[in-house]
């Protein structure tokens, strides 16, 4: 009696936590509305992990990308399709795409899903570098892309064919045009609509076993990106970093030629800083840097010579190159804007220039200090210079030892330092009577 007591209290206790796993279950969701670089890889992967340890029934990735880096998508396809928590890619709101990389994304999902007045597709690779390729490396390219996509499609039970069309013809199609030809699974205008539609049929996942998912009514939790993620995020925008360089560089500089301020060292310091984490996850042409620096050294010598403006020009012109070039991405959304460029050459030649000619002009400028600077001045003899006597200078009275004697009441002009003896000859020049 005992026994079987003990064996109904631990039933009972097992299905009351079953009961409580099931009600605590939930939807991750995240939402990726940027391109797709190292820190949206990060992201997913967080949020997948977080998934797993939570027991959440699935992950919904509300997605609108221009597209991205290979491999940050790579990184995150893998992710999706290693995940012990199925994965949901939605396209949404209406007006969204998920292009290019995004397009990949959405394939790679266990449940693919867009909502109405969206579209997708055009995922032909870039070639990063945006030189001429000849016709064996691009079909080298073409056919990576394409096998890849054929890898995961066709386990997840998708028209193989069509998918490929989009990597190697760059087709896009609109939501009705996906379902239609079978590259996503629902069209849903929202979120519940979607969920409703996914309990009508078994998942497919990437091993091959169905699951049954029921999330009518579960709570969807956002997963918020962390403070790191968003600040690196929107470091990802080359426009930014190429700001953040050329402040940076700027406030180097007037640091160089103006030392004790500080303040400009440490701002400049943590901008260059900041400009190179960011560019060092992201694609970059080192020819590009060099411009910009050969753009910092022809500011420069504008300043101190005189071109009448050549230098400055094509100080602008190697800014505004270095800039646009800056960032070689596959997607002109990941590049330098040549508005950013052109508002950035302009003022920072500008800046710079000045700087430049203050610097210049205090190494040129007599001396205002000091007995150095007494030295051409005008003074009036207080006592007759036999030739030593008094003078009175600069507001103060010296000892003085002219080349001539002179009277009091005569103006002395000084010529030279001696200690604290001023040497000093007559403003004019006797005149010498004929005999």
């Amino acid at each position: 009696m005992t026994m079987r007591l003990r064996f109904a209290v631990f039933t009972l206790l097992a299905l009351l936590a079953m009961g409580a796993a099931q009600a605590r279950a939930q939807v991750v969701k995240v939402v990726v509305d940027d391109t797709i670089q190292p820190i949206s890889e990060e992201y997913i992967d967080r949020a997948i992990a977080h998934a797993d340890k939570t027991h959440a029934d699935a992950v919904l990735i509300e997605l609108r990308t221009p597209g991205g880096l290979d491999g940050a998508m790579r990184g995150i396809i893998s992710k999706m399709l290693a995940s012990p928590v199925p994965v949901i890619v939605y396209v949404a709101p209406s007006g969204a795409r998920a292009a290019s990389a995004g397009f990949f994304i959405l394939e790679a999902a266990d449940v693919a899903a867009m909502a109405p007045g969206t579209n997708t597709g055009a995922a032909h690779p870039v070639v990063i570098g945006g030189g001429q390729l000849d016709n064996v490396m691009k079909e080298k390219i073409e056919n990576d892309a394409a096998a890849f996509m054929r890898s995961f499609v066709s386990k997840r039970g998708r028209n193989v064919q069509v998918a490929e069309s989009a990597v190697r013809e760059s087709k896009s199609f609109t939501d009705a045009e996906a379902l239609q030809q079978g590259l996503i699974d629902y069209v849903a205008k929202n979120e519940q609509e979607l969920f409703q539609e996914i309990a009508s049929k078994p998942v497919k996942r990437f091993d091959g076993k169905e699951v049954s998912l029921n999330l009518v009514g579960k709570p969807v939790v956002p997963f918020e990106e962390t403070l790191r993620e968003q600040i690196l995020g929107y470091l990802m925008d080359p426009n930014i970093t190429f700001v953040l360089l050329a402040i940076g560089m700027l406030a180097l500089y007037t640091e160089f030629n103006h030392p004790g301020l500080i303040a400009p060292g440490v701002i400049g310091a943590i901008a260059i800083l900041l400009a190179v984490f960011a560019l060092n996850l992201l694609p970059v042409r080192f020819a590009a840097v060099a411009l910009i620096l050969a753009a910092f050294v022809l500011f420069i010598l504008e300043a101190k010579y005189t071109s009448h403006g050549v230098l400055g020009a094509g100080g602008v012109v190697a800014m505004v190159l270095g800039g646009l070039l800056l960032v070689d991405a596959p997607i002109p959304e990941m590049r330098v804007k040549l508005v950013t460029a052109v508002a950035v050459a302009l003022p920072f030649g500008a800046i710079t220039m000045f700087l430049m000619s203050l610097v210049l002009q205090a190494h040129r400028r007599k001396v205002q200090t000091g007995s150095p600077a007494l030295i051409g001045e005008i003074g009036t003899a207080q006592s007759p210079l036999e030739p030593a006597g008094k003078v009175f200078v600069h507001g103060e009275l010296w000892n003085a030892i002219s080349t001539v004697n002179l009277a009091v009441g005569e103006q002395v002009r000084v010529t030279g330092v001696d200690g604290l003896t001023l040497l000093v000859e007559p403003v004019r020049a006797p005149v010498h009577s004929n005999t």
